[in-house]
């Protein structure tokens, strides 16, 4: 099957706004079309196996384990979705608003992307403060940190609990399902589809209109109000996670220079390693999506005015195509982290690493010069690494 040509829409059909249609590129349908197709081939088995491996291979859970099991269910929803957001990109110049796979798309994979997003963001941020109250706690500096003290021990305490982090995980799905289908139900139902109805040509054009239009792509002021608070509590998250690594790294140099009390060098290490990766994929996955966001939502909503201009609005593009195909291409890269996330894993937790090494038949054995070598063979190799 041919993939389809970006054209303009006919001129009898109509637009939710008068500025005229989106006029989707190359990058709307055929990158992102394959982006999301790789994206579900890598997300949905790496996903399924870290969920496999924590749930049935590590007897006992860790509260990294509960956060990362829950992050697992997170992504496989995210990699679920991913074949209609191909199909929605892909077809965007044919697909029309009342058309089943459209009204899912609004109304159901909409308000799971959001979902996932955030609960990622609060979890990621959840394991990077229990690394780093450990590390604070359990080692020592020149002087002892002041969120030993402004913290309370039962604090500490609960941090290794599994079953505290159990209500963390379900606390964060409840914010994150209460705050966020409201806002995507209003937004899919009272602008998106009642936005397309009532345009120029009345009820009756709204079965001409097409899915990928302004009013599914930008949304009302209402929604764009909603969005701050959301764009908000992701910078607080991601300032959190920043401060527990500028806190890390002077725990450390003033560790070093410590002479009196001995310091786990190893664990501080660790604690800075886990920390940083954190901060990596907020900052290369999540970050630039939430720098756009709400310059997006400004330049959308402030200058409507002046870009509504008299003429035939159906034979031109709408002046914000090129600001929502670059929304949609930033929120692939958040996305992305259904692929990353199982990789993170592997890096953070020793437990889960090994697991995936017995899973796949891969033995790690520590032989008399201190190496680390890996059997992957069967019993003959076995026999080998014995007789080593």
């Amino acid at each position: 099957m041919e993939l389809p040509v970006p054209s303009r829409p006919p001129a009898n059909a109509s637009s939710p706004s008068s500025n005229g249609v989106l006029c989707p590129s190359a990058a709307t349908f055929l990158f992102l079309p394959c982006a999301y197709t790789l994206l579900f081939v890598t997300a949905l088995p790496a996903n399924v196996l870290a969920l496999w491996v924590f749930l049935r291979h590590i007897s006992t859970m860790s509260p990294t384990h509960v956060y990362l099991s829950h992050l697992s269910i997170s992504n496989l929803l995210l990699s679920l979705t991913t074949p209609f957001l191909a199909a929605y990109y892909a077809q965007s110049s044919v697909w029309t608003l009342d058309a089943g796979l459209c009204q899912l798309l609004v109304h159901g994979i909409t308000p799971v992307l959001h979902i996932n997003i955030y609960i990622s963001l609060m979890i990621l941020t959840w394991v990077a403060l229990s690394r780093f109250a450990t590390l604070i706690q359990h080692t020592h500096a020149s002087r002892p940190s002041a969120c030993v003290t402004l913290l309370p021990p039962a604090f500490f305490s609960r941090l290794k609990k599994a079953s505290f982090a159990s209500r963390v995980c379900v606390s964060v799905w409840v914010v994150a399902v209460g705050g966020i289908v409201p806002v995507t139900v209003y937004y899919s139902v009272n602008e998106a589809m009642k936005g397309a109805a009532g345009s120029e040509d009345g009820g009756a054009a709204r079965g001409k209109e097409l899915c990928y239009s302004p009013a599914v792509e930008i949304g009302g002021i209402l929604s764009a109000a909603f969005s701050v608070p959301l764009i908000i509590l992701f910078f607080v998250f991601y300032l959190l996670v920043l401060l527990s690594y500028v806190t890390v790294l002077r725990h450390i140099r003033r560790s070093h220079r410590n002479t009196t009390i001995g310091t786990s060098q190893s664990l501080l290490a660790k604690v800075f390693r886990n920390i940083v990766i954190i901060q990596f994929v907020l900052s290369v996955c999540l970050l630039p999506y939430h720098v756009f966001k709400p310059i997006f939502i400004s330049f959308a909503h402030s200058r409507f005015e002046l870009t509504n201009t008299p003429g035939d609005v159906h034979d031109r593009c709408h002046p914000f195509s090129t600001y929502v195909e670059v929304k949609n291409c930033l929120y692939l890269l958040a996305a992305l982290r259904g692929s990353t996330d199982p990789v993170m894993y592997f890096l953070l937790d020793r437990t889960f690493r090994q697991q995936i090494f017995m899973v796949f038949g891969c033995k790690r054995d520590k032989v008399q010069d201190k190496t680390m070598s890996c059997s992957v063979a069967g019993r003959a190799s076995q026999r080998l690494a014995q007789q080593q």
